[in-house]
């Protein structure tokens, strides 16, 4: 049992070294957070029209060299939580598990075993993925690539005569829509403007919308209105057929918050690419407050299971000390009553010596 004792001070050591390896972690992720909150900032400030945009590229670049720096700094003893090799270099996920000794223990039969308390470093709870083995993508959470998708659900914005109308083309066919526009009004179709006649108008090519409900419209530019198609609208001498074999393809972008292909902003960035940039941003700054609860929830246990090891130590001392230690309070009654009867001896003695004395004075 005092082996084992000893053991549990070793397990209360490795714990305190796996509690600071988390509370390091934790502390980056923290500033990291604080860090992606900046970088969204700027992007919401160049939305403003007339801003500098390259002067909030300048910061903007500051700040993911900054999360570069916290995810490098983040390590104790020899370990980093934030930053490791995470995936096979072809774009799959190798997570690496870190383990902390959490417990000794010896079971009813006399078997001992170390428990250990496991945290895997995945995309989903590290900032970068260093060093990938063959140079496939990255997985970590501010150097993988999130996809933005454009296009899906763009409406129709019809004003006419100062009157603001919305109508999504999924839902409306462009007939209908049409139908309820006089002539000369001016539709705009995501920053493309088409003028209405009748029910002809001009559309660029390579433009989309819903014809009837099923089949989808082309502006698909010829000198004529060939293979049967219906010429669905004419500019005067080029026709817009419709194509009833292609939907609109959505159009994906491809963002880093701070890794190869990092969000960077231009002069002339649109609006539109800004908040694709802004969606970015917030998207991996829910992932990084899921592995900062991730991280809280493992500093907690670690807690947890440090002082229930030492409060076991303590337990085992105290037992030790009932099977072989004395009962001070018997002993001391017991050196109580030997004390009481030497003391008696004594006196008894003295006793007897003061008689002989008085004897002896008789034959003087």
């Amino acid at each position: 049992m005092r082996s084992d004792n000893m053991a549990l001070s070793a397990v209360q050591d490795a714990i305190g070294l796996g509690a600071a390896k988390a509370d390091t972690a934790y502390a980056g992720m923290e500033s990291a957070i604080e860090v992606v909150k900046e970088i969204k900032a700027k992007l919401v400030a160049a939305r403003e029209p007339g801003v500098d945009k390259t002067k909030i590229q300048e910061e903007i670049s500051q700040l993911q060299d900054q999360l570069k720096s916290i995810a490098e700094s983040a390590s104790f003893s020899g370990e980093n939580w934030l930053q490791a090799d995470i995936s096979d270099g072809a774009g799959a996920a190798a997570s690496v598990t870190k383990q902390i000794v959490g417990s000794f223990t010896r079971d009813s039969s006399g078997n001992v075993s170390v428990k250990l308390i496991n945290y895997e470093l995945s995309g989903s709870t590290i900032l970068f993925d260093i060093d990938p083995t063959v140079g496939g993508p990255k997985l970590g959470i501010l150097d993988k690539n999130y996809t933005v998708t454009t296009g899906a659900n763009v409406n129709l914005d019809v004003n006419i005569n100062g009157e603001v109308r919305n109508y999504n083309v999924a839902a409306y066919s462009i007939d209908q829509i049409l139908g309820e526009q006089a002539a000369g009004a001016t539709v705009d179709f995501d920053g493309n403007a088409v003028e209405i006649s009748g029910n002809q108008g001009i559309l660029d090519d390579g433009f989309y919308v819903k014809i009837d409900g099923s089949n989808w419209v082309k502006a698909n530019q010829s000198d004529s209105d060939t293979g049967g198609q219906e010429a669905a609208y004419v500019n005067g001498t080029n026709y817009y057929t419709v194509d009833t074999t292609n939907a609109p393809t959505s159009t994906t972008v491809g963002y880093t918050v701070a890794g190869d292909n990092a969000i960077t902003i231009a002069t002339n960035t649109p609006a539109t690419t800004l908040d694709e940039m802004i969606q970015v941003v917030d998207q991996a700054l829910g992932d990084m407050t899921s592995a900062a609860a991730e991280l809280g929830s493992i500093k907690m246990r670690i807690d947890l299971q440090e002082d229930f090891v030492s409060k076991l130590s303590d337990a085992l001392d105290s037992g030790i000390g009932r099977l072989v230690d004395a009962d001070m309070n018997e002993e001391s009654t017991r050196l109580k009553a030997l004390q009481t009867q030497q003391q008696l001896a004594v006196q008894s003695l003295s006793i007897a010596n003061s008689a002989s004395e008085s004897i002896l004075t008789l034959f003087r």
